[in-house]
């Protein structure tokens, strides 16, 4: 089943195969009509869609599956390529999404015994109505900007994970998206929560094929950390050239809470991202290391924004972005102090490594400071690569092209740490074959 063009018959039809309740429903037709009447943005790089010729929906396989043997065979085959099923014996639980809808979910039997929740959004709103409605688009509603409504009018796939209190996972959770048609949308949207003293890492990989005709991907993502509670989100997207990708993703940490944002951009035309923590608990804290590389024209616009509220409250920004044969990689962030957040403090590092005269790297930080008992820090560099460094390694018999190599893996170091081992693994492919 293929859904073209976006209009209130195609999100009812988007909503019936989805057996959906009365409340879904009137949630993706409000949004709609909020879609219609808020602006693109007015920053970043420019947005060239055409949204009455993207796919909304498209589905090849029937129901969700525990089984990975029960997959399409030709499915099958492009995931075990990517590696997706060959980590999951690192995973706690895995999820899989293809197209628009979540095909395969698995998670080991303690965690069942545990009560944590890992399934896709769609299940979660038939099972846990409840719970669901406490949280669902709280963080981020569909009123936020003009992409977020779109993803509420039209969302499909995307995970729900509830940690109960007083748990802590051992491994990690993890999610894959795969876009493979051409001129495909996915909107993914994601609820994760950490309840009271309870802990998560969740991992999410996205990748898609290269065509000629754009594709679109605008996910939605809400994380609720509770008191005393952790929540990690990694995620490394390779997107192929022509994807728009242009995410909202949000989380509201509560009384020592710490939420960390590990965000990966590789690939794309156009990646508008940018993490956020509102840090609304007393001693809570939010982190966020990210890192974009930006070649042949491509436009890496990410960052991170921290929401100080809560008392003696922390955050950190550490953006890392290469940029190289016509790329653009920005940094766009903001830190906000409120009066409120007394004794906090916020440190903001951005490095920016242009690897040739074609290319360039731009920083547009906004720093607000609205109390005089906390403190904020902000430092900044852009510098290309050392001649000396290469001179130094080339004269002990490594090579230009290794030499380079490892200054850039080295310049990224500080990401590819926080990372879990695989991933990182994964990441230096995906820029040796870059580079």
């Amino acid at each position: 089943m293929e859904i073209v063009g976006l209009n209130e018959n195609n999100i009812r039809k988007i909503s019936k195969t989805k057996h959906e309740e009365q409340w879904v429903l009137d949630f993706r037709l409000k949004s709609y009509e909020m879609f219609k009447k808020l602006n693109m943005p007015d920053f970043g790089p420019k947005i060239d869609l055409d949204f009455d010729k993207v796919i909304y929906y498209k589905s090849l396989e029937k129901g969700l599956n525990s089984n990975w043997d029960k997959i399409d065979n030709n499915i099958k085959c492009e995931f075990a390529s990517l590696g997706v099923i060959d980590s999951e014996k690192y995973m706690d639980g895995i999820g899989v999404q293809y197209e628009s809808e979540v095909i395969y979910h698995n998670m080991i039997e303690e965690l069942v015994e545990k009560k944590v929740i890992f399934t896709s959004i769609e299940m979660a709103m038939k099972q846990y109505p409840d719970l669901v409605k406490k949280y669902f688009s709280k963080i981020v509603s569909n009123s936020d900007n003009k992409l977020a409504a779109l993803n509420s009018a039209v969302f499909s796939g995307g995970s729900f994970i509830y940690i109960p209190p007083n748990t802590t996972l051992d491994r990690p959770l993890q999610s894959y998206f795969r876009i493979n048609s051409r001129g495909m949308g996915q909107f993914e949207r994601t609820l994760i929560i950490v309840d009271d003293n309870s802990h998560l890492h969740y991992v999410e990989g996205c990748t898609a094929p290269t065509y000629s005709d754009s594709s679109l991907h605008a996910a939605v993502v809400e994380i609720y950390v509770g008191k005393n509670s952790t929540c990690r989100y990694s995620t490394v997207q390779n997107w192929a050239p022509n994807v728009y990708n242009l995410v909202t993703k949000r989380a509201l940490v509560d009384e020592n809470g710490t939420m960390e944002w590990i965000d990966g951009n590789i690939g794309s035309k156009v990646t508008m991202k940018y993490p956020a923590c509102i840090l609304k608990g007393d001693n809570s804290t939010g982190t966020c290391i990210t890192i974009s590389v930006a070649t042949h024209e491509q436009n890496q616009d990410s960052g991170a924004r921290m929401i100080h509220i809560g008392k003696n409250t922390s955050s950190t920004i550490i953006s890392k972005s290469i940029a190289r044969l016509g790329g653009n990689a920005t940094y766009r962030g903001k830190v906000d102090i409120k009066e409120s957040a007394i004794n906090s403090k916020s440190i903001v590092k951005c490095d920016s490594l242009i690897l040739d005269k074609d290319s360039k790297s731009d920083a547009y930080p906004t720093n607000v400071c609205r109390t005089s008992k906390s403190n904020l820090e902000h430092e900044a560099t852009v510098s290309r690569i050392n001649e000396d460094n290469l001179f130094y390694m080339m004269s002990r018999g490594i090579d230009e092209e290794k030499a380079t190599e490892l200054i850039i893996l080295g310049f990224i170091e500080k990401f590819r740490e926080e990372l879990p081992m695989e991933y990182a693994v994964e990441l230096n492919q995906l820029l040796k074959r870059m580079l």
